[in-house]
């Protein structure tokens, strides 16, 4: 993606299930979970790097021994500043104390970090400062094991004050205004009130006090307290939790928005972000690895027994279509194939652009991650090139020369690297005067390769504000003077913010709504604006199920070619001597390549949640406003 997208998070959770010395013994340490959680964060690295966090517990530990460790980081690199913490912490320990070594019995006792239930987190901040305390997991500490809860998600809720408002009426006092804290108190409040009533229920039983804790592990309902504390919740999650005695969670939104896949066999409980993730680190089949269905939990006993609960009742599911887009790993098989098909669909409007002309065209992609689309484009393009040499062979019969037949067999695509990203210069950039002015050298060009007659073809994943593109990509593609040049999206038109993780919360930044608001002055219709303001007024104080999405009326009386057109000219200027034209996936190809994942609001403005359409209305008062405030 050329423009700078806060990714999503990533969670993984590891829960093995034989003593530690079984891995000693099997796999040569006892420390197989924690290299384990470091090989699952790395791999998910591409969904965080503003900072990580990671937690362990150890199981049956006695009284007044450590059993939850915990390590946050906002370091330039993460994770491995959480690892190498964790590695010179158990370096120190096993170099002080030799005897440690071989005992694990020492090391459980002693060492930090290892235990039986890890939890990891990759971030992207995509709300408030990136301060270690906004780092996940975050801790909810209680003198009674069973009432401490670790809490790490990928998710945003789009309701966070009224989720807010209900902590206050239970008389809790929320140390802050934000999802996480909300959603951990939610859980928390209940996991108080449900070990409360079993205590009381064990003392009637004539249990004594000290008898009464394994007693509450074995007693406590997870499914209960999470049915309860997610019943208001709006938004989408993949949410993971450890309680202090052993229990652990995965709960996933009833639309499917945030992704959550899981292994199991005989030794581990595995959950991550990603599919490939668990395959590669665990070297297990892709058909062994599940994705959890949409508001369901996966949910591990301190016993070890695992099930899937249902928690709250599917809706009609709408995963991210961004996941397969660009968020995650392309190594997946599944996203694969899908990338492919969305360069393979976006192929007849580049013929039409090219006018067909593939012999003075070039094709490259903006690195990296619409590499995989352009493999698509370039099958098609051979696919044409088969098709018009076995016309031309055919229509020529007895008249060809064997040169003019090697001719035509000759003729291949156009394929080279043009767009090179000068990573350590993005690095750099700040948000200050100068930025422009270095966003504009982010990208290298390959100079020799483009004729003055050649039209250039470049494919980028999404095209969200069109700022990098307008300041740097365009203007050196220019440099190279091409007749032609044609950037191509793989997404359709972002047009309506994400409020459910992304980092695209307002409207004003999105190029497509700028170019809709131009045609609207173009075409002498801008009253349409203050229209939409005071119908999205009327709604402010609604109940989520009865709003409307009133923004849709911005582009309802465009095409979809007419705000490409508008979008061609607004990331020109008068510089580019080329012609510029900009080329969008359309919603149907994109349902047709990703027929998984059909969650398009941010194309449609279609949300899956009621409060997507209050955040999108809220959007756009701040937008009319002036006001440069979040949405949610």
């Amino acid at each position: 993606m050329s423009d700078a997208l806060k990714h999503e998070c990533g969670i993984a959770l590891i829960r093995l299930l034989k003593p530690l010395e079984y891995y000693k013994e099997k796999y040569g340490s006892a420390f197989y979970g924690v290299n384990k959680m470091y090989l699952m964060m790395e791999k998910q690295h591409n969904r965080g790097q503003d900072g990580a966090g990671f937690a362990s517990i150890k199981l049956s530990t006695n009284p007044g021994e450590r059993y939850i460790s915990r390590v946050r980081s906002i370091a330039q690199q993460p994770i491995q500043d959480i690892f190498s913490q964790i590695n010179k912490r158990i370096n120190e320990e096993l170099t002080q104390n030799p005897e440690y070594q071989n005992n694990v019995a020492l090391q459980k006792k002693y060492i930090p970090y290892i235990g039986e239930l890890l939890l990891g987190h990759v971030r992207y901040g995509t709300f408030g400062k990136n301060s270690v305390e906004s780092v996940h997991p975050f801790l909810r500490q209680n003198n009674w094991m069973h009432r401490n809860l670790i809490v790490a998600g990928n998710f945003n809720m789009t309701n966070v004050n009224e989720l807010f408002d209900n902590l206050v009426e239970i008389g809790q006092h929320p140390k802050e205004k934000a999802d996480t804290i909300t959603v951990m108190e939610k859980i928390g409040h209940f996991l108080d009130d449900a070990v409360s009533k079993i205590y009381k229920d064990l003392k009637k039983e004539g249990y004594s006090k000290i008898e009464c804790s394994p007693l509450i592990a074995e007693r406590l309902k997870v499914h209960k307290i999470l049915r309860r504390a997610a019943k208001n919740w709006d938004g989408g999650y993949a949410i993971a939790g450890l309680l202090g005695h052993g229990d652990s969670f995965v709960l996933r939104d009833p639309a499917g928005i945030r992704p959550a896949y899981y292994y199991k066999d005989d030794e581990v409980v595995v959950v991550a972000s990603e599919r490939p993730v668990i395959q590669t680190v665990f070297n297990v089949p892709f058909e062994d690895v599940i994705e959890l269905d949409p508001g369901h939990a996966i949910i591990t006993k301190k016993s070890g027994s695992t099930e899937i609960k249902k928690i709250l009742e599917p809706l009609e599911r709408k995963a991210c279509s961004f996941e397969r887009i660009y968020f995650s790993r392309g190594s997946d098989a599944e996203i694969y194939k899908e990338r492919k098909e969305l360069g393979r669909l976006l192929m007849p409007k580049v013929l039409q652009a090219i006018a067909n002309d593939t012999k003075n065209t070039v094709f490259s992609y903006i690195p990296n991650t619409a590499e995989t689309s352009f493999y698509g484009m370039i099958d098609t393009v051979e696919e044409h090139l088969n098709h018009k040499k076995t016309e031309a062979i055919l229509n020529g019969k007895r008249e060809l020369s064997a040169d003019k037949v090697e001719d035509i067999l000759s003729e291949r695509p156009r394929i080279e690297k043009i767009a090179i990203k000068d990573v350590k210069l993005r690095t750099f950039i700040t948000e200050d005067s100068s930025r422009d002015d270095l966003v504009a050298h982010v990208y290298d060009v390959t100079y020799g390769v483009i004729k003055p007659t050649d039209n250039l073809v470049i494919i980028d994943d999404s095209i969200v504000r069109g700022t990098t593109l307008k300041k740097s990509i365009i203007k050196m593609l220019d440099r190279l003077n091409p007749k032609k040049i044609i950037v191509v999206s793989s997404a359709p038109q972002i047009r309506y913010p994400d409020c459910y993780g992304i980092d695209m919360a307002n409207l004003e930044s999105l190029i497509a709504f700028r170019a809709a608001l131009e045609l609207l002055k173009d075409s002498g219709q801008y009253h349409i604006v203050e229209d939409i303001y005071k119908k999205c007024l009327t709604q402010v104080d609604l109940k989520d199920t009865n709003v409307i999405n009133y923004v849709k009326d911005i582009y309802s009386n465009f095409t979809d070619e007419q705000i490409s057109d508008k979008i061609s000219e607004l990331l020109s200027d008068e510089e580019v001597k080329a012609e510029v034209k900009i080329i969008f996936q359309s919603v149907e190809n994109l349902h047709e390549a990703c027929p998984k994942n059909l969650g398009d609001w941010y194309f449609t403005g279609d949300y899956p949640t009621p409060g997507g359409n209050r955040v999108v209305n809220r959007a756009f008062i701040n937008f009319y406003e002036g006001n440069k405030q979040r949405a949610y």
